[in-house]
C-alpha cells in the first residue's frame, strides 16, 4: 500500500493531466453538436466492428452444430426425392395415399475415419445398429456419387467398404442407352478419382462424357442402390478386354479426399427380397 502511495505522489502531475483531459473531452462532446456526432459515429463503428468479429467467432464455434443440422435436413429432403423416383405403378391412381411407395429412407452420418491410398480402403462413420444400420446397405455422398456398402456395424459405429476397394462391385448403367455393367475400382490404377465399368457389350455406342448412374440392381449380399444415382462420366472408351465386352474408364463425381458426411440408404423391402432370393435352388 505504501508503495502505491509513493507511486501516485511521484506521478501525480500525470494523473491530474489525464483527469482534466478526460473532463475536457467529455465537456467538449457534451456541449458541441458536431463533436458529439463525430464521437457517436466513431463509437458505433468501433462497436459494430467488434460485434462483427465476435459473431464470426461464434459462427465458427457453432459450425459443427450447423453442419450436423444441415446433414440431417438434407437426408430428409433426399429421402423425399427417392420416394418420388420410385412410383408404384400397380396402385390405383384414385387412391392418392398409396401412389408413392416409400421404399427408401436415408440416415445421415459423419465420417470419423477415411482412407484413399490403400488397395482396400475402409471408412468409419458415427452411426450403427442403434440407428437401424445393417451390413450390405448402400452409402452415398451428400452432393452426388456413391460411397460404398456398409461392411460391419456395432451399436454406435459402422465400417463402410469404400468404392475404393478391390472387392466392391456396383451395378451401374449408361444413362443414355441403359446398357448396364459392373463398376469396379483398381484395374491396376489406384486413383481415387477414377473407376471402371466392365462387361458393357461392344455393340453399344459409348462416347466420352456419357453419364453413368446406378442401375437399381443388387450385387451379391448387398442391398444395392436406388436406380438413377449419379456415379460419374466416361473419360475413356474402347478399353480392350479381348472378348465381346468393353471396359470404360469413369471420372467419379464423388471426391473421396474431402468426404465428411454420408447418407446410408435403408431399403424397406431389402430383407423381404433377400429372404425370397435365398429360397432359390442352387443350380450351379
Amino acid at each position: 500500500m505504501r508503495n502505491l502511495w509513493i507511486f501516485i505522489s511521484r506521478y501525480n502531475a500525470f494523473f491530474f493531466f489525464v483527469f482534466f483531459f478526460v473532463i475536457g473531452i467529455v465537456l467538449t462532446i457534451k456541449n458541441n453538436a458536431y463533436q458529439r456526432s463525430i464521437t457517436l459515429n466513431s463509437t458505433n463503428e468501433v462497436v459494430g466492428s467488434a460485434y462483427e468479429r465476435l459473431n464470426v467467432v461464434k459462427r465458427y464455434l457453432n459450425l459443427q452444430e450447423v453442419n450436423d443440422s444441415l446433414s440431417i435436413e438434407n437426408s430428409k429432403l433426399k429421402t423425399e426425392l427417392l420416394s418420388l423416383k420410385n412410383i408404384d405403378s400397380s396402385k390405383t391412381l384414385t387412391v392418392k395415399d398409396t401412389v408413392f411407395q416409400q421404399q427408401y429412407t436415408l440416415v445421415s452420418a459423419k465420417v470419423i475415419k477415411n482412407s484413399i491410398t490403400q488397395a482396400n480402403n475402409i471408412i468409419t462413420i458415427n452411426r450403427g445398429s442403434n440407428d437401424g444400420l445393417v451390413s450390405g446397405m448402400g452409402v452415398i455422398s451428400p452432393q452426388q456419387g456413391i460411397v460404398g456398402y456398409v461392411y460391419d456395424v456395432s451399436a454406435h459405429f459402422a465400417t463402410i467398404r469404400s468404392l475404393l476397394h478391390e472387392n466392391t462391385f456396383v451395378s451401374v448403367t449408361l444413362k443414355k442407352n441403359n446398357a448396364f455393367g459392373s463398376l469396379v475400382w483398381g484395374e491396376g490404377n489406384h486413383d481415387y478419382r477414377k473407376a471402371y465399368v466392365k462387361e458393357i457389350p461392344n455393340h453399344f455406342k459409348v462416347n466420352i462424357g456419357d453419364t453413368v448412374i446406378t442401375s437399381g440392381y443388387s450385387k451379391g449380399q448387398n442391398n444395392g442402390f436406388p436406380k438413377g444415382i449419379p456415379v460419374g462420366r466416361i473419360s475413356r472408351t474402347q478399353i480392350s478386354t479381348g472378348d465381346s465386352f468393353m471396359t470404360l474408364e469413369v471420372n467419379l463425381f464423388n471426391d473421396f479426399s474431402t468426404l465428411q458426411y454420408v447418407y446410408v440408404i435403408k431399403d424397406k423391402f431389402a430383407q423381404e427380397q433377400q429372404t425370397l432370393e435365398n429360397r432359390l435352388p442352387d443350380e450351379r
